[in-house]
């Protein structure tokens, strides 16, 4: 089992102009990164727009990057669905393909209904279920559900939940669950802007939208702090929290797709409802990118 650490990219899924599955442009994508630092890559996330894929098209998606992927690179799957059957069963599949871990968000259309002892018990099917090792998702600003510290540590219990994403924007939460979880098992920050304040308090790494186009600059920036070169890592972090800010909080995906495409990469478009943004807009995330990342981009 690959150790989780480091900077993994949670990359987009690549459509065509008609939105349609865009599979050999993913693939050169895929191909690029893995000529970067980073450690690994996540398919089916929330940057992975999974919300807006049909269950075949998420099967095309992981079927090609596990093609793609080299087997010394992390490959994550987002498998979580909103009913446990379906998770367990996408779960199941994602296995056969020899991913080396499912992420698994929680069930939240029925928030009313989620309660700890539920999301317990799902967590928990879906584990015993699992061919494969499963890590939590916790992202509440998608969710408006936060798995809470106490509540993660009680999944830590089980052999084959290995770790959590959190993308929580709260420090002391990370600090709580790096602190008292068992051995073995891994916090990833899913917030570019804490990244160095998780790495601080024991977090093993980052699963960074923000690592897509400033991956130097997330691995660097993850190097860094392992170092205990702070000064060096406080700059870095920086530089970091505004590309972070450009793409993920004001802009979103579409503006993480502009910016690849302005990079050499394959960004197309989001699946509607979400838009590209406009000229200006990809502009200004152009000249941020280029004075953050100290790289020229056309």
């Amino acid at each position: 089992m690959k150790e989780l650490k480091g900077i993994i990219a949670p990359v987009p899924t690549a459509f065509d102009e008609n939105e349609e599955l865009a599979l050999d442009r993913l693939s050169d994508n895929l191909k690029q990164w893995a000529e970067t630092r980073l450690s690994g890559f996540l398919l089916l996330g929330s940057t992975g727009e999974f919300v807006y894929l049909t269950t075949d098209e998420k099967k095309g998606v992981l079927e090609r990057a596990r093609q793609v992927i080299p087997q010394d690179k992390i490959m994550l799957a987002g498998t979580g669905c909103e009913s446990t059957r379906e998770t367990i069963a996408l779960t199941r599949w994602a296995g056969d393909l020899d991913i080396d871990y499912a992420l698994v968000i929680n069930p939240f259309y029925y928030k009313g209904g989620m309660k700890p002892e539920i999301l317990r018990a799902h967590y928990e099917a879906v584990a015993e279920a699992s061919p494969i090792p499963i890590m939590i998702y916790n992202i509440p600003i998608f969710t408006s559900l936060n798995m809470e510290a106490d509540f993660v540590l009680e999944l830590a219990s089980h052999p084959n939940i290995v770790g959590i994403k959190d993308s929580a924007p709260n420090v002391l939460q990370a600090q709580t669950i790096c602190q008292s979880a068992p051995e073995g098992f891994a916090l990833l920050t899913g917030a570019a802007s804490l990244l160095l304040a998780c790495l601080m308090v024991g977090a093993s790494g980052g699963i960074l939208a923000a690592a897509n186009v400033a991956y130097d600059l997330s691995v660097d920036c993850y190097d860094a702090c392992r170092k205990r070169d702070l000064v060096r890592a406080r700059e870095l972090q920086r530089r970091l929290v505004a590309v972070n800010q450009a793409m993920t909080a004001q802009f979103g995906i579409g503006a993480l797709k502009a910016l690849l495409d302005r990079m050499g990469f394959y960004g197309g478009p989001p699946r509607r409802p979400l838009r590209r943004p406009s000229t200006e807009i990809q502009d200004k995330l152009v000249q941020i990118y280029t004075e953050n990342c100290l790289q020229e981009v056309s």
